[in-house]
Formats: structure tokens, C-alpha cells, sequence
């Protein structure tokens, strides 16, 4: 970018590593004066009643990053970026001081360092922002060292049909709120910043229930079952099964991420009656209930058998098959639907966005995995077409960026 006006100065200052070293003041500087506080047209927060809705807030700074242990937002975007060739532990250092910048204003509701557009950065909206760490990032940075073991690429699954679209990255930045526009505004500063460093290798946009709609409740897929009951609760449990407790600062509160995009068979599943649905799934599609009980929450009783000497539950179901009893090799699923647009016949592009945090990929998701590609009879409507592994460094304190603990 060229001119000498408050953009090109803050762009130079921050690659070159010196604005944000200086303590932020050039920044709050120019965002004021992008922000051109005598005219009103900037100011729709104060001009405007505005729902507490878009004025939520999470907090960006802390041990932990954000957007794991967080309730799910209603809109996410997943970024992934390829770093260039020229981006070294140096450069990487330069782009995450001026990202976390971004990220940290943002999900307070204010203005990106001289936005462009700072009208659209005045509503957080609840906005997350989670930097991943593939592995890639380790190796530009020399540190392949330091690398959670469990952040390599997955085994190969004979479920599997990959695309190079829509997996690996160097980079992740997930993005959440419960305002779509927000999600893009968000999307859109952090692309054009990471520009001097980074090209986009994909980004996969996702939806939820829409913000309030239902408070407390599980998340529904596209198949329309409850996706996420088995998710280990608050307290103890998720401690214990999604964050690293000890070792050196640049893994201690950190977490890992496996994103896995997953095609929907929506026609073929619409030809199966409701019964057959239920023995896929292995749970009530109303209320989420196993055969063998009737609250979402009940214990499955594997063991049960009907009137012919069946199992109640099929082995070949999806809740047998995903069935884990102990806290500690839980996952934290967080999925996103999304929805494409259809063919000119009306052949569906759906599916779904499958967020997993683990503290290890190896002990958690994959004996998981393994034993759903094995049997799982969802696998007759459902395709992996896309896979990423990423680590969640820990968070930063204010005046911090995420990853210094690696790489200052």
C-alpha cells in the first residue's frame, strides 16, 4: 500500500516490529483518527440503540486463548494460511505482534489499527479470535523442536476422500461471533494483514443455531441430530481432557485442534425412515435420548436387547462407536454446519465443519476415529473431505502476542 496517510504509516511501523514493541500508543493514535470521532456517521453505537446482543464481549487477553472452552458462537469462519517462503521465525514474529493487535482490538470493539472500515469493528458481537499452529509454522520457525507430538498429519483413513482444498495449513485463525457481518469484517482485516507473510490455503464458513434461539441446548447437524452431548462438562472433566496442565510456557495452557470438513448425503439420508435413522445414530432424534433411555444425557446401556435379541443399540451405531467413558480421552467437539449451494438438479453441498480440542491427538481423537472409520454405518452418508491438525498455543496478557512464548 502506498500514500502517506495513517494506514501506510501504522503498516510500515508494525512490519518493521516497532509500533507494537512501543508500548501501542501509535495505534490508538491512528485508529482514533481513522475512526474521525466528530463524525457521526462513525459513531452507530452511540447514535443508534444497539441490542446487548452486538454489544457482547469476550475477553481476548488471558492464560488461554478464547474460542475453545467459550460457548459457541452462531457464525465462524476457519482460515487457514500457507506461510511464504520468506517468512521466517522473525517474519512470523512480526505478523503475530500485528494480528493478536488486530484480534485483541476487535473482540473489544474496537477499530483494527487505522481499519478501513472501522464502522464494522464497533460490534464485537461475542468475537473470537483462535490462532492454530500447524505444523509448518514449526518448521518456517526452526523450532520443529518444540512441536506437540500429536500435531502431525493424521493417518490415512479408508473413509477418506481428501482435497488439497480443504486441508494442512501453516496457520489457523478461527473466527467467531454471533453476528455474521462481524465474522467477515473480522475475516477480511486478518486476510489483509497477514498478506506480507502468508497467502489464504482455504477458509471454511459455518453456521449454528441463530444467537438465543435455544440457550442451553446441544447443537442440531444437518441430519438433524444433536451433535456434541458427549462433550466432557465444565469443570474437572474439560480441564482434564482439553488443556495441557504443565511444561514449558510455550505448551502449558495450550490445547490441540483437529478440523475435519465432512460431506452430507442429505439425498440418501431423506430416503431412510426415522427408525432406520435411529439405529444409525443409536440415539432419539427428538430428543437426543440413547435407544435404551429417554433424556439426551442418559447413560447407554450397550447391553441391552430387544424383543428379537438384538442389541437395542447397533454396534455399528454412531454412539457405540464414538463411546468413550473416561474424562481424560474425551474430546471437545465445537462443529459448525455448512451449507453451499446446490447443483442445478438440487443435489445439496452440506455438511459439516467437525471441530475437535484435545490436550493429545494421538491418546483422544484418534482411537476414536479409528473405530468410526471401521464400522460406523454413518460413514454410508457422510464423507471426510477435508483435514487439518493445528496446536492452540496459550493465550498472552495485555501488552502480549499469542505465540511470544515460542517464538520471543
Amino acid at each position: 500500500m502506498t500514500g502517506s496517510g495513517p494506514r501506510a504509516v501504522s503498516r510500515r511501523g508494525l512490519l518493521a516490529g516497532g509500533a507494537l514493541a512501543a508500548g501501542g500508543a501509535l495505534g490508538a493514535t491512528v485508529a482514533v483518527t481513522a475512526v474521525g470521532s466528530d463524525n457521526p456517521a462513525t459513531r452507530p453505537a452511540e447514535m443508534t440503540p444497539v441490542g446487548e446482543l452486538g454489544l457482547a464481549v469476550e475477553s481476548f487477553h488471558g492464560t488461554r486463548q478464547a474460542g475453545v472452552a467459550t460457548e459457541p458462537q452462531a457464525h465462524a469462519a476457519f482460515v487457514a494460511l500457507a506461510l511464504r517462503p520468506e517468512t521466517d521465525r522473525e517474519a512470523l514474529g512480526r505478523m503475530l505482534r500485528l494480528l493478536s493487535d488486530d484480534a485483541a482490538r476487535l473482540t473489544q470493539g474496537r477499530p483494527a489499527l487505522a481499519d478501513t472500515e472501522p464502522e464494522l469493528g464497533l460490534l464485537p458481537a461475542r468475537l473470537t479470535v483462535t490462532f492454530g499452529f500447524g505444523p509448518g509454522l514449526y518448521q518456517a520457525a526452526n523450532l520443529d523442536g518444540r512441536r506437540p507430538p500429536s500435531v502431525a498429519a493424521l493417518p490415512a483413513f479408508r473413509i477418506d476422500r481428501l482435497s488439497p482444498r480443504w486441508s494442512d495449513g501453516d496457520l489457523l485463525l478461527q473466527i467467531c461471533a454471533d453476528d455474521p457481518l462481524t465474522v467477515a469484517h473480522a475475516q477480511r482485516v486478518l486476510v489483509k494483514d497477514s498478506r506480507p507473510f502468508a497467502t489464504v490455503a482455504w477458509v471454511q464458513q459455518g453456521f449454528r443455531r441463530a444467537a438465543g434461539a435455544e440457550p442451553g441446548r446441544t447443537q442440531r447437524n444437518l441430519f438433524g441430530q444433536l451433535d456434541g452431548t458427549a462433550n466432557p462438562k465444565p469443570g474437572a472433566p474439560l480441564e482434564t481432557a482439553v488443556w495441557v496442565p504443565d511444561g514449558p510456557a510455550w505448551l502449558r495452557d495450550s490445547t490441540t485442534l483437529v478440523v475435519r470438513r465432512i460431506s452430507m448425503n442429505l439425498e440418501t439420508w431423506d430416503l431412510l425412515g426415522r427408525a432406520d435413522r435411529e439405529l444409525s445414530v443409536g440415539r432419539r432424534l427428538d430428543t437426543g435420548a440413547p435407544l435404551t433411555g429417554t433424556d439426551e444425557h442418559d447413560e447407554p446401556d450397550f447391553d441391552a436387547l430387544g424383543s428379537g435379541g438384538l442389541t437395542v443399540i447397533p454396534d455399528f451405531s454412531h454412539l457405540t462407536r464414538s463411546h468413550v467413558t473416561e474424562d481424560r480421552l474425551r474430546i471437545l467437539r465445537r462443529p459448525y454446519n455448512y451449507d453451499g449451494v446446490p447443483s442445478a438438479d438440487g443435489t445439496a453441498d452440506s455438511g459439516l465443519i467437525f471441530a475437535s480440542y484435545q490436550a493429545d491427538i494421538t491418546r483422544q481423537f484418534l482411537p476414536i476415529q479409528r473405530r468410526l472409520a471401521e464400522r460406523d454405518l454413518l460413514n454410508e452418508w457422510t464423507t471426510p473431505i477435508g483435514s487439518a491438525v493445528f496446536a492452540i498455543p496459550p493465550g498472552c496478557p495485555e501488552g502480549g502476542w499469542i505465540g511470544q512464548q515460542l517464538l520471543g
